[in-house]
């Protein structure tokens, strides 16, 4: 087996320096798209007795940075799942979440051999933490070279191993008969100029790793249902098991589901001038009803995102619900992501829907686009999370307010409560609970764990929506298009994109990017004072508008002042002072003012203080919304009497 995985890996070597023959079985990009530096040939057997894999791989690298190698550093993410002292561990209790973790359900990868060319590489191998030196961190391992790798030198790197299989961590694991395996073999971390970029696994970010081919052979119980990433070339049975051959060229990961119990549906999605996609759903037997839901919303990522930042290439497309409590849902790897659903779920809330978008999403920002997710995770968590909600709004789907109970099993809708993109799905309070903790510029892998969230997804997504509102949508799509056209398959940096979008937008964004990106300052405006001072002679009335910058953060809005009579005056504001005064002489009095009424700045923290008015406006709202509250509180209790 080692012999003939180094004889493939050479083959892989030998073609990464010429265009590869196209296969349309193996889903081939054809010429190559990628660098193709690092590419793996598989063999891997689970034995669900035990929850283990066993695993043999060859890696063909090439050096494609400036710095020579002498030493390789590996991930060894299910290590992170060993012990409670880990890196990911200790900032999972940092955050708060979870309990305690049965010794049956941790998890570990043992690397039993480790082979390069002639050379025996085994027992040289050492564990390292390069991000915060915790000497119980397992997830880093590096192995000394026998002899350095300069630019463009090329390796076959043969390794044997062993993995436990956790109960569901990190969206990887079993439950029952259902197997998700992510982030599940020793992989190469990225040389780049500086060195090794090869970060501990950590508890509120990602991946990142090269390009490649990936030829992997998937041994598993004869009868079950095999998923993963590219397609499948062949089969071959043997006594109780058989043997699921997969292949993809020009991905940087790869992932795989089983299960008895998955049913299979094929759908296609066709589109006048974007190539055309077989969409495979494996979906557990409970939600085929669902089936089209899955597949509606996968055509609603390739349609709007492919006609906003470009084509998807790879042809194919593999869809997997998870099974129930598995903690596998909501999760992307090239070609192939994990949705989330519930048995009972009503089509006035988008899920399958707005999750299905989001994963699907992640094809073109993190599979095509393959920034580093340890370091800059908003570049691609932040331009899906507004690319979801933009193309759910685009594509009509129904998303309203929705409450659960009895554990999450019984949903409750309510219908005159629709979600909006601009707070609810790009996550305003989320942004605001969190908006302070940390600069987006600081590497995401040392934000605080408990807020990371708000500050890669959210604030992302609410200054990406601010840019569309400010400089309007044909100019933010033409840099997104412009970023995803010159940065496919390839790792770009923040100030990669940040030039895209000053050459595009024909103004320096920079002030607003030093803002947003460079700094933890919220932005926050309001009107401070609304007042008349009576008539005048010439039957005058005087009018002074007090506007405030409450934030440290500068935005250019817009302040609006209407009178009794109908007139409304707009002034342009650079919001650069601390507090402004407007005074107006008319023959009406003011009724209200209002900073930035047309919500461009989606950013402000606090729109409460955004508005005045000199109009009493009584218990109106008070009555309508405690009215609204009793009335969903008595249905809440008939249903709750009905049920019990």
């Amino acid at each position: 087996m080692r012999w003939t995985l180094t004889l493939a890996a050479a083959l892989v070597l030998a073609c990464a320096t010429r265009p590869a023959a196209q296969n349309a079985a193996g889903g081939t990009l054809d010429p190559p798209r990628s660098p193709r530096n690092a590419s793996y040939t598989i063999a891997a057997k689970l034995d669900p007795s035990t929850h283990t894999i066993r695993g043999t791989e060859t890696i063909a690298w090439r050096n494609v940075s400036t710095t020579t190698a002498t030493e390789l550093q590996f991930h060894l993410y299910w290590n992170a799942w060993k012990s409670d002292r880990s890196t990911f561990m200790r900032e999972r209790a940092l955050a708060g979440g979870g309990g305690a973790v049965l010794d049956a359900d941790r998890s570990r990868i043992d690397v039993t051999a480790i082979r390069m060319g002639g050379a025996e590489l085994t027992g040289s191998q050492r564990f390292v933490a390069p991000d915060d030196g915790n000497d119980a961190d397992q997830t880093v391992m590096a192995v000394p070279l026998p002899r350095p790798i300069g630019p463009g030198g090329t390796a076959a790197i043969d390794i044997t191993w062993t993995a436990h299989i956790p109960r569901t961590f990190a969206r990887t694991g079993v439950i029952g008969s259902f197997y998700f395996i992510a982030q599940w073999f020793p992989k190469l971390g990225v040389l780049q100029d500086q060195g090794w970029n090869c970060h501990q696994f950590h508890a509120s970010t990602e991946f990142f790793s090269d390009y490649g081919s990936y030829d992997v052979s998937l041994t598993v119980p004869r009868g079950w249902m095999v998923g993963a990433t590219g397609v499948e070339r062949d089969r071959r049975d043997a006594e109780d098991v058989t043997t699921h051959h997969y292949y993809q060229d020009d991905v940087h990961d790869f992932a795989w589901t089983t299960s008895p119990d998955l049913v299979e549906r094929i759908a296609q999605f066709t589109h006048p001038s974007l190539p055309p996609v077989t969409m495979r759903l494996l979906l557990q037997p409970e939600h085929l009803a669902q089936a089209d839901r899955h597949f509606d919303a996968t055509r609603t990522t390739l349609k709007y995102y492919g006609e906003w930042y470009g084509p998807y290439p790879y042809g194919h497309i593999t869809i997997v619900d998870p099974a129930f409590q598995s903690g596998a849902g909501g999760m992307e790897y090239p070609t192939l992501f994990t949705a989330g659903t519930r048995w009972l779920s009503p089509r006035l809330v988008s899920r399958p829907e707005g999750v299905t978008v989001h994963e699907a999403g992640h094809q073109f920002w993190y599979g095509i686009v393959g920034n580093n997710e340890f370091e800059d995770a908003w570049m691609d968590e932040g331009f899906n999370q507004f690319s979801t909600a933009r193309a759910l709004a685009a594509s009509n789907t129904p998303d309203f307010y929705e409450q659960r109970f009895f554990g999450g099993f019984v949903p409750w809708t309510f219908g005159d409560m629709p979600l909006s993109r601009s707070v609810d799905e790009n996550g305003l309070a989320s942004y605001r609970s969190s908006a302070k903790r940390d600069a987006q510029s600081t590497p995401s892998f040392r934000y605080y764990p408990a807020t990371a969230g708000g500050i890669t997804y959210s604030k992302t997504a609410l200054w990406l929506n601010t840019l569309e509102r400010w400089l309007g949508w044909p100019a933010l799509q033409r840099i997104m298009a412009a970023h995803f056209a010159k940065w496919q398959f390839a790792h770009p940096k923040p100030q990669d994109f940040f030039d895209i979008a000053n050459a595009n937008a024909a103004r320096d964004l920079t002030p607003f990017f030093d803002q947003v990106y460079r700094s933890s300052n919220v932005f926050d405006y309001g009107v401070q004072d609304l007042r008349g001072a009576g008539g005048s002679v010439d039957a005058q009335q005087r009018t002074t508008v007090v506007v405030r910058r409450v934030g440290e953060a500068i935005f250019p809005v817009d302040v609006v002042t209407t009178f009794a009579d109908g007139e409304q005056v707009v002034e342009h504001w650079d919001g650069a002072d601390r507090w402004k005064a407007f005074v107006y002489d008319r023959p009406s009095r003011a009724v209200s003012a209002e900073v930035d009424p047309d919500r461009v700045l989606l950013l402000d923290v606090n729109r409460t203080n955004n508005s005045r008015t000199t109009r009493p406006q009584g218990p109106r709202a008070a009555t309508k919304w405690s009215l609204k509250w009793m009335v969903w509180l008595q249905d809440c209790l008939l249903s709750w009497a009905a049920l019990v």
